[in-house]
């Protein structure tokens, strides 16, 4: 059964993994050939995840996890000297983890991660980036299930409630990728607006916010996978985001706000004695935040007859 999972471990590697013999001098990328021969190892391929790896820092960490009630690993990584071990949990299917994914089945992986994480008691600080390369005979590996998990299976054993929290799942695995989905996404939509700029200077733009907002996580994901984040985001966002396409869009979606506003201005001036009453004024109101669009567009649109 062993050989059967380390067959399936090489056949899902990267095609360019990162690796290292020794951690304090950092990791590299190499062919997988290379990769391959080396003590640790990047197990998860840059935008689709078919292992939850976890790392239990503690005498024992192969086996206690049916003491603890978790579901059985597909196979445990020990490191003889102290017991600790890596536990990797094989999906059937790879969890999608690029920007131009589904959010919602990426919260729920990263609930059922965390959960899982916390029924372990793994360490939270773990960057889910490498592994102790099961092909190593440094390390003592055991297989424990035949059969991949899909992530209902594994939440039939866990505790989704507490794992579905914010404040939890953001900062840990697939959390983070959530995280920076949703923040560069949300950014994204309002800053292209802001000049329009070409792809390559855009795509920079989104590299750097994804970068600023990974600032935030007690272990960050490497700039490998941020660079990831920010190629999805701003690529669609350019192809679908143009001067052309959102004045149109504001027209078509926005018309009876339009209107609305209009008359809101018309009212109000009239009801408060004309346009000397400053509180009622279009810097008052700022019609642009119900329109959700920025201030200098709306200005612009006005001017030219588009509101």
């Amino acid at each position: 059964m062993t050989n059967h999972v380390l067959a399936l471990f090489n056949e899902r590697l990267p095609h360019k993994p990162y690796y290292s013999d020794d951690l304090q001098f950092g990791v590299r990328i190499a062919a997988k050939d290379r990769a391959i021969l080396a003590k640790y190892i990047q197990f998860n391929q840059p935008h689709a995840q078919f292992w939850l790896g976890f790392d239990v820092d503690r005498k024992g960490a192969a086996l206690d996890w049916s003491d603890r009630n978790a579901p059985a690993p597909t196979f445990t990584i020990m490191n003889p000297k102290n017991g600790h071990a890596h536990l990797l949990y094989g999906l059937e299917t790879a969890i999608r983890t690029a920007p131009d994914g589904r959010i919602k089945p990426l919260k729920y992986a990263a609930a059922v991660e965390n959960a899982l994480r916390k029924k372990l008691d793994a360490d939270v600080g773990y960057s889910g980036l490498i592994c102790q390369n099961p092909n190593h005979e440094h390390w003592q590996v055991n297989a424990w299930q035949t059969e991949l998990y899909t992530l209902d299976w594994l939440a039939d054993s866990l505790d989704l409630t507490a794992a579905n929290d914010k404040g939890i799942i953001t900062d840990y695995g697939l959390g983070r990728n959530c995280q920076l989905f949703e923040q560069t996404r949300k950014w994204a939509y309002r800053a292209i607006r802001q000049g329009w700029p070409v792809y390559e200077q855009w795509l920079q733009a989104c590299f750097e916010r994804t970068k600023a907002y990974n600032l935030q996580f007690f272990t960050p994901l490497d700039e490998k996978e941020l660079f990831g984040i920010a190629k999805s985001v701003a690529k669609w966002t350019h192809a679908k985001f143009t001067k052309s396409s959102f004045d149109d869009y504001v027209i078509r979606t926005h018309s009876s706000d339009i209107q609305s506003i209009r008359g809101a201005l018309g009212g109000r001036k009239s009801k408060g004695g004309g346009r000397k009453c400053n509180k009622f004024s279009e810097r008052s109101i700022k019609p642009w935040i119900h329109l959700n669009i920025s201030r200098s567009t709306y200005y612009r649109m006005k001017n030219e007859g588009k509101i």
